[in-house]
């Protein structure tokens, strides 16, 4: 139940604000003294706390009051703090207010103004602890997944990417082959390299190649090798890479480019460890666990007759989605300060550009816009004008999955800090507004 803590000598003024929280089903304690508010607070949940200015005869001095005060702000930092306080009192509160107070209300108050405060902050104080428990929850599950998996020095603090390394550290210690979807540019070999790091094969080579980036005639030669004279240019036999991740972790990104009579061999290799070189008649064995990846449609590929269903099959015995940076924006940050790595430091308007940017180029993206607003910012200090981002869309163009910070400050702010109002007015759940209210700083 949502609690409110009253600190005041005076049993007339503990029991007439007692009774009018109570009216708005609000749980009142109250303490006659400093202490025993200290006390209280040590032993109950508090959500706010409303106290006097004065707990001495000498009504001019407020210094108890003054002292409680930073008692509670010292041990309890995010807890809301209402000043009660008489005319005399009343420049000690506004200076209160601006060390971190949250409100001062003057002797005798207002009924209605003191209840919607005090709502306000019950509001924020459950948004805060909502935060405190994503926020707890998200660590523990990151520190769990340290602990079972090795996670290559990944950086991530999403929930979609917690799923995502979740399924490769589970189908990693099988050794069926493991399809990894998603755009470019998302960092799809960084899971392959999780995927290989937590297999029995480890201890082997992690071997990537890029089906895309060569061309068609020596991609056979790059992947099975070729014996010298195979083809204009062999002058010596060569490895391909099935022989170079013998024991190990072969990776193939962009395997929808793998040219048909490729797949064939590609398959033939997955169904039987056998392969030939180019030019070479010699059947060669070997042990390699195949990862892929892919950002094209192959299904739509197999209706087109170019890449070969039986391959597909035998490829996607697990496929584990990488999901696009726009759709983890928890991880646009700590991805950022990685990448600047304590070469400069993101200004907070920086740092709502990136958040406010939708990163189509997802996280290589991201990773060029820092190191080119690194090189730029001649003070190690990165502003907006440094990324060269597009300025975001107007508000009303968003999608209201993904308000701006000055949204949700106009939002709040109209709904009079009510978060559950707020979280209506923007479309959104009060645990998703929480949660951008977390990003944005808002909160905590």
């Amino acid at each position: 139940m949502r609690t409110v803590l009253i600190v005041d000598d005076n049993p007339a003024v503990g029991e007439a604000l007692s009774l009018a929280l109570s009216l708005r089903d609000i749980r009142p304690l109250v303490a006659g003294t400093p202490e025993e508010g200290l006390a209280t607070l040590l032993r109950e949940r508090i959500d706010v706390v409303i106290q006097d200015m004065n707990f001495t005869a000498d009504t001019t001095s407020g210094e108890e009051g003054v002292a409680l005060y930073k008692a509670i702000r010292t041990r309890y930092p995010d807890l809301p703090v209402i000043l009660l306080t008489a005319w005399t009192h009343l420049e000690t509160a506004v200076e209160l207010v601006k060390a971190g107070a949250t409100d001062y209300l003057a002797k005798p108050w207002d009924d209605n103004k003191l209840l919607t405060t005090v709502e306000n902050l019950l509001e924020l104080s459950e948004s805060t602890r909502e935060v405190t428990r994503v926020r707890v929850e998200r660590r523990r599950r990151h520190e769990a997944l340290e602990s079972r998996y090795d996670l290559d020095g990944l950086v991530f603090a999403s929930e979609a990417m917690s799923r995502t390394i979740e399924l490769a550290g589970q189908v990693a210690r099988s050794d069926i082959p493991v399809l990894i979807t998603g755009p470019n540019g998302a960092g799809k070999e960084r899971i392959a390299a999780i995927v290989h790091a937590n297999s029995a094969v480890r201890g082997g080579p992690f071997v990537a190649v890029n089906c895309g980036a060569l061309p068609g005639e020596l991609i056979e030669a790059e992947l099975f090798g070729a014996d010298a004279g195979a083809y204009t240019g062999a002058n010596k036999a060569r490895e391909g890479r099935f022989e170079l991740a013998d024991g190990g972790t072969l990776f193939l990104d962009e395997i929808g480019n793998l040219p048909l009579p490729g797949q064939m061999k590609l398959l033939r290799v997955l169904e039987t460890g056998q392969f030939e070189r180019l030019g070479s008649g010699r059947t060669r064995h070997v042990k390699v666990r195949v990862v892929s990846a892919t950002n094209a449609d192959l299904k739509a590929m197999i209706a087109a007759g170019t890449f070969r269903e039986d391959l597909y099959y035998r490829l996607n015995v697990i496929e584990v989605n990488l999901p696009p940076l726009a759709d983890r924006t928890d991880d646009i940050l700590p991805l950022a300060e990685f990448f600047l790595d304590g070469k400069a430091t993101l200004s907070e308007d920086a740092r709502e550009a990136l958040l406010a940017h939708a990163w189509p180029g997802n996280v290589r993206e991201l990773k060029n816009a820092i190191a080119r607003a690194a090189l730029l910012a001649a003070d190690g200090r990165i502003e907006p004008v440094h990324l060269n981002l597009p300025p975001p869309m107007p508000v009303a163009a968003r999608n209201l999955d993904e308000p701006s910070r000055e949204a949700v400050e106009a939002a709040l702010a109209s709904a009079g800090g009510v978060v559950s109002r707020a979280a209506s007015n923007l479309g959104l759940s009060r645990q998703a507004l929480y949660r951008r209210m977390e990003r944005y700083g808002l909160v905590v």
